[in-house]
């Protein structure tokens, strides 16, 4: 297994930062080659995406629910991964994110891809992606 994990702070508080993370469906807006997050029940989510320029599909339970601290998921289907994503309160109005995240990669070249960063990089571009997307104030839907 490969492990990445990155943070980021948000200047908003750390109810607004949860509330927007949990709202799966809209991880596409700020996660590049995720296609799809369609919530199936109360613990289980379905994703589709891009990975290694090859689409995957797999289902996540959501094994963790801490309201405004914690939220941690285990794949169930397809591409193997688990991990978390922790909020902590900076001040009233910022918010630090953390996020790990254990992987399996698969061929080539997500073997590659881990070896030499790429990965990482994702994960750092997706969480300035969420900082813009939840400071500009993007409602929910």
């Amino acid at each position: 297994m490969a492990r990445i994990s990155d943070t980021i702070d948000v200047n908003v508080p750390v109810s607004t930062a949860y509330m927007h993370w949990v709202h799966y469906e809209d991880f596409p807006k700020f996660m590049k080659g995720v296609e799809e997050v369609r919530r199936l029940d109360e613990k289980r989510v379905h994703w589709r995406a891009k990975v290694a320029g090859k689409k995957e599909e797999w289902d996540a339970e959501i094994t963790e629910d801490l309201p405004d601290r914690r939220i941690a998921w285990r794949s169930l289907s397809g591409t193997k991964n688990d991990g978390m994503v922790e909020f902590e309160a900076i001040s009233d109005g910022s918010t630090r994110v953390h996020v790990t995240m254990d992987y399996e990669p698969k061929g080539l070249i997500e073997k590659a891809g881990d070896l030499v960063g790429m990965d990482k990089q994702r994960l750092h571009g997706d969480l300035k992606h969420f900082k813009e997307f939840v400071e500009e104030g993007k409602t929910l839907h």
